[in-house]
């Protein structure tokens, strides 16, 4: 692949995550008030409709990531990438179109299948992107999942102030377009040479992570990062929920700071992540990045004013540099013919992490506002804070039991066995 493939290729991810994480943050605004609309104006049984319908999404994601990776990894990077992003308008249309909850059901339950498009999204940069630019280019797609976190919503909200089902149908236009573009436009990233033999055993996520055992600092440091989602998933959870108590914010103000976290992690992926870990390498970055993140959840979870939690924010830039480094010390550490593999059991993680988080800090919460209890109302954040040591401890341990060059056995494992 030429430098000048390679450049357009990168451009055409960059833009496929920008369109499905904009696509995504499009409903946001909108899916609560139309499941209201089917729920005859019933907020509860609306909010509690809404929740299933995330966790929903998020279970099927967990269970499909890996069967995306793995197909990805048989049939090559391009029609899985191109399939997903047709899965999706054709969710978003269903959504458009439906008559009744049923119908919202069976579109989440679409997305969650198709919406792993990041999964060979990432598995296509790490084809086509040399190791020393790999934190780079992984920034690039951070960067661009932030961009469409700020976007998304807002144009959401402008959209369906015009009519409740609009930005579904723009959000079904913008990844159909995509497709079509890249029908044109992008090349293969796999050779037929790296693929490998697609395997039932491994396209489920605890066969993924199985297969990982073959690389020793690969499965802790997946565990790690696993750590790290669960404590960012728990944090995203209680956002808007602890603002509320502690400073009494209404919808703006929590949506001012959550376009601020956006806009940090767009910042921190897009134009730091390469630079620190060219300058501390993938262990430095690592490492530097999981402590700070500890500190920024003992910032958020006991900043006594609005201005010391915005100070969290800022640092909550440390997880915008880390999510890079992690996925270039990964990366680097998987034969080209497993990227798709490692992808699925990350994002699988990542949805796991989804599932289980929001409830567990929830939980926590609920405790220390019900109960009488002693411990602070930052509690949830501190939860977090600990998991997060949690994950800088078992990445410490691994990279430093690593040698200094990538761990690829000279002959990679069967796995159609």
């Amino acid at each position: 692949m030429t430098t000048t493939v390679r450049k357009a290729s990168i451009g055409f991810i960059f833009l496929t995550v920008i369109i499905d994480v904009l696509g995504a943050g499009i409903i946001i605004p909108v899916l609560p008030r139309l499941i209201q609309e089917f729920d005859q104006g019933n907020i509860a049984r609306a909010s509690s409709d809404y929740g299933f319908l995330i966790a929903l999404y998020s279970l099927m994601s967990f269970l499909f990531a890996s069967f995306i990776g793995s197909l990805s990894d048989r049939f090559g990077r391009r029609p899985v990438l191109l399939l997903s992003l047709l899965g999706l308008a054709v969710d978003y249309v269903i959504i458009a179109l439906a008559p009744s909850l049923s119908w919202l059901i069976l579109g989440r339950v679409i997305a969650g299948i198709f919406g792993a498009s990041m999964v060979t999204a990432t598995a296509y940069i790490a084809d086509i992107t040399q190791p020393q630019d790999r934190a780079k280019n992984f920034g690039m797609l951070g960067a661009a999942f932030g961009l469409g976190f700020i976007l998304g919503p807002l144009l959401g909200g402008f959209l369906g102030g015009i009519d409740l089902r609009l930005p579904f149908w723009v959000a079904a236009g913008l990844s159909a377009l995509n497709m079509l573009y890249g029908v044109f436009v992008l090349p293969e990233s796999l050779p037929a040479q790296n693929r490998r033999p697609f395997s039932w055993k491994h396209a489920n996520p605890v066969g993924a992570l199985t297969a990982l055992r073959h690389f020793p600092t690969v499965l802790p440091l997946t565990t790690a990062y696993g750590l790290t989602r669960l404590s960012l998933n728990g944090l995203i959870a209680i956002w808007v929920l602890y603002t509320a108590q502690r400073y009494g914010w209404d919808v703006r103000q929590v949506g001012y700071s959550l376009a601020a976290v956006g806009l940090v992690q767009a910042i921190a992926q897009g134009g730091l992540a390469g630079p620190v870990t060219q300058k501390l390498g993938e262990k430095g970055a690592i490492l530097g990045s999981l402590v700070l993140s500890v500190v920024s959840y003992l910032v958020l979870a006991f900043a006594s004013t609005p201005l010391m939690l915005y100070l969290g924010i800022a640092l909550t830039a440390a997880g915008g540099i880390l999510a890079p480094a992690m996925q270039a010390a990964l990366t680097s550490r998987m034969p080209p013919q497993q990227q798709g593999l490692l992808q699925g059991a990350l994002a699988s993680l990542n949805s796991l992490a989804n599932v289980l988080a929001p409830p567990a800090v929830a939980a926590i919460f609920a405790f220390v506002l019900t109960r009488n209890s002693s411990l602070p109302v930052g509690a949830p954040l501190i939860a977090c804070a600990v998991v997060e040591l949690c994950g800088l401890i078992v990445a410490a341990v691994a990279l430093r039991q690593a040698s200094q060059q990538a761990e690829i056995p000279p002959v990679t494992p069967d796995y159609t066995s």
